[in-house]
């Protein structure tokens, strides 16, 4: 019961920005485009596509029958993602005006694959209470 509580209120706080950071991706696709990779193209359709994403499976993260699924999503998300990041980092590519250092770019890959732990730790509880409450 209390780790089902804590489930559900930690999905929803750690939902929560990727619906922010989703929608700020269609307020202000620009700050975005920079960095995505010139091989694909097409930056501003991919910055929308990456916002939609983050927004439907950040609101997915929040409800338990969809929770699962989604927190599978952003960890894949979160991975194919880091190409952007990634790219930002080996073409020293300013974003909002700003370059970074190696430095933060290492703590920005640590944090990233910290986000996707949590995302599996997600969904493999809610796949444990889903199948607890049946």
């Amino acid at each position: 019961m209390i780790r089902n509580w804590i489930l559900s209120v930690g999905s929803i706080i750690f939902g929560i920005p990727f619906v922010l950071i989703g929608v700020d991706h269609f307020i202000d696709p620009s700050w975005y485009e920079p960095i995505v990779p010139k091989i694909i193209g097409f930056p501003t359709f991919w910055v929308y596509a990456s916002g939609f994403f983050e927004i439907i499976l950040g609101l997915g993260l929040m409800f338990q029958k969809t929770r699962r699924i989604s927190a599978y999503g952003v960890a894949l998300m979160l991975l194919v993602l880091y190409w952007a990041n990634f790219n930002m980092w080996i073409n020293d590519i300013a974003i909002g005006g700003s370059k970074f250092g190696t430095e933060w770019h290492i703590m920005r890959a640590i944090i990233q694959v910290m986000l996707i732990i949590i995302c599996l730790i997600i969904a493999k509880y809610s796949s444990e209470s889903s199948t607890l409450s049946e």
